[in-house]
């Protein structure tokens, strides 16, 4: 069995019994940093699997065909990131879809996203949304990423590096306008913050700030209730 694990965003609090099941009862463990995994299975005493595989972007081919190998014999393989749902922004899907093809059982254990946890607090509209992952870090490609989405109604969620805060909002404002939109800094964590407003306020807010730890951008949709023009 294939069973993706949705780890903690930050606060280990998260991490349900079943969670902690599932990495208890595998077999082989892949994970994105084996670092931050050895510290989570530590922190709630799950002895650490005779394979404990890095699976990330870079070695995802060669990683899953070694894993679908290991599924096929009839090991239980849990694969989970450093925080939130594997293949969420992260690798997950190629190994999905081989061990769909190839007949072996999945399952996903729920958990913390930062997705849903950062629509909530953006005090935005909830009943349609997009995630889209990562803007592109070029400035032209930013501004066309978010240009594709300028004539959609729904809430716009993205995750962006802590250094580039600043430049995705400037993007995000020369491609929709001036709407309203919220910055979630380290979610769940001892020091989230929220910082809510229109994006021309953002961007120079955020233009040289200095952040540490994830962050999350949520922006309006296409509506004139949540713009200034």
């Amino acid at each position: 069995m294939l069973t993706l694990v949705a780890t903690p965003i930050g606060n280990l609090e998260d991490a349900g019994p079943r969670t902690v099941r599932s990495l208890r009862e595998a077999d082989v463990i892949a994970c994105e940093d084996t670092r931050r995994t050895r510290k989570l299975l530590s922190h709630f005493d799950i002895p650490c699997p005779a394979s404990l595989l890095s699976y990330r972007q870079g070695n995802e081919e060669r990683v899953g065909r070694e894993l679908l190998s290991l599924l096929r014999t009839g090991k239980n393989v849990a694969l989970c990131s450093d925080g939130g749902y594997p293949g969420i922004s992260d690798p997950g899907y190629r190994i999905v879809r081989a061990a769909v093809e190839a007949g072996v059982e999945v399952r996903v254990i729920p958990g913390a996203s930062a997705v849903p946890v950062a629509l909530l607090l953006s005090g935005l509209p909830t009943s349609s949304y997009t995630f889209k992952g990562y803007p592109p870090r070029k400035k032209g490609q930013a501004v066309r990423f978010f240009e594709a989405e300028r004539d959609m109604p729904h809430t716009l969620v993205v995750f962006e590096s802590p250094y580039r805060v600043g430049k995705a909002l400037a993007a995000a404002l020369e491609a929709l306008g001036n709407r309203e939109a919220a910055v979630c800094v380290e979610l769940t964590k001892k020091f989230e913050r929220v910082a809510r407003g229109h994006l021309r306020d953002l961007a120079g807010q955020f233009e040289a700030a200095k952040i540490r730890g994830e962050v999350t951008l949520v922006i309006a949709g296409n509506n004139p209730k949540f713009r200034t023009d």
